[in-house]
């Protein structure tokens, strides 16, 4: 027929087949747009398997993107924060040594010394004094110069520290000011290390060596060198004026810097045993003293350790050095070959000692 507007209506085809699957076919979401699917053998269950595999799919691939993501942005975020910047200058640098030095080694050495050595801070009448000392034995028996201690001989007191930083207070055991050699010892204190005394008469010139000891208070440092001379001749003692408690050392000069606050200190070889004791160095102005504080001209004398090892032993056993005498007074003024005998003795009396050697 026709409508009332008078537009020709054009005519309903006639039904077709039914498409697979019933009247409006099946539909699926997931396809093209307007696109029908029909079915393949498979039913409801296999479709809905197909679509949660395909969504897993994409959510894996979304968590691998976040994970790369992620991993990169740490990274760069590591960078700036280490180097300021990606583009900025690093440096290489060589990895550090490891495992023990060779025991010969200066480092060897002091890593063998060090916990022998202790530092010796001394306090009296006539003022303090600074020095070093090394450990005997395990009973706390202490090896110093006399002229560290001495000011302590009239009711001061000495504290002594250890390489570790343990303190302890000592006593002055006794002192030859002649020999500049003293023995103070330490109570109550475990675990010392005592130093292996070595054979001064078998060290040769050239030697390598190292001096341990607190220069200007700065405790425990380490100083190498060589022994440049032995039988040096050079004065210690001296404090009465006149001449009666003066002895003459044959020391070994040594290259390796001594300052003041090493005397007393060991001097070791290479094997670290002590082979001397760290007393005076030569001055800028050319006088042998053990506190000059001009400091290290490379001209350093210790007392032979074989000396010290007999003063040390009759210290600690009697209280007391000896000294070797030939009774015979000399002229210290006399310049001229040899050596002249004084008009009378120090105190008065033949120049020779009656009866004497």
């Amino acid at each position: 027929g026709t409508p009332a507007h008078g537009t020709p209506v054009p005519p309903v085809p006639e039904a077709g087949p039914p498409l697979p699957g019933g009247e409006w076919g099946r539909y699926d979401p997931w396809a093209a747009p307007g696109a029908l699917v029909a079915e393949s053998g498979g039913g409801p269950g296999e479709r809905r398997r197909e679509r949660r595999a395909g969504r897993g799919r994409l959510v894996g691939a979304a968590l691998v993107l976040a994970l790369v993501a992620g991993s990169v942005g740490g990274y760069v975020g590591m960078r700036l924060e280490r180097h300021g910047g990606l583009g900025t200058v690093e440096l290489e640098q060589a990895s550090g040594q490891t495992g023990e030095r060779a025991p010969d080694s200066v480092a060897g050495i002091a890593a063998r010394t060090l916990p022998g050595v202790v530092t010796l801070h001394v306090s009296g009448g006539d003022g303090g004094a600074l020095g070093t000392g090394f450990v005997l034995d395990g009973r706390g028996h202490i090896l110093t110069n006399h002229h560290v201690v001495e000011s302590a001989s009239d009711g001061g007191s000495i504290r002594v520290t250890f390489n570790g930083g343990e303190t302890a207070r000592a006593r002055l055991v006794g002192g030859d000011p002649g020999y500049d050699l003293a023995v103070v010892k330490v109570s109550g204190v475990s675990g010392l290390t005592p130093l292996p005394l070595g054979d001064s008469d078998e060290v040769r010139v050239g030697d390598p060596v190292v001096a341990i000891g607190a220069p200007f208070d700065l405790a425990n440092t380490v100083t190498s060198g060589i022994i440049s001379a032995k039988e040096r001749p050079i004065t210690a003692g001296g404090e009465k004026g006149d001449g009666s408690d003066i002895s003459y050392v044959d020391a070994l000069q040594t290259d390796a810097p001594i300052n003041p606050g090493n005397s007393g200190g060991p001097l070791v070889d290479e094997r670290a045993r002590v082979i001397g004791i760290n007393s005076a160095i030569h001055a800028a102005g050319g006088v042998d003293r053990q506190d000059d504080s001009a400091g290290s001209v490379g001209l350093g004398f210790a007392i032979p350790v074989n000396q010290a090892k007999r003063v040390a032993e009759e210290l600690i056993n009697h209280g007391r050095a000896t000294h070797p005498v030939i009774g015979v007074t000399l002229d210290m003024g006399y310049e001229g070959e040899g050596a002249k005998v004084g008009g009378e003795a120090a105190g008065g009396g033949p120049a020779v000692t009656p009866g004497g050697p």
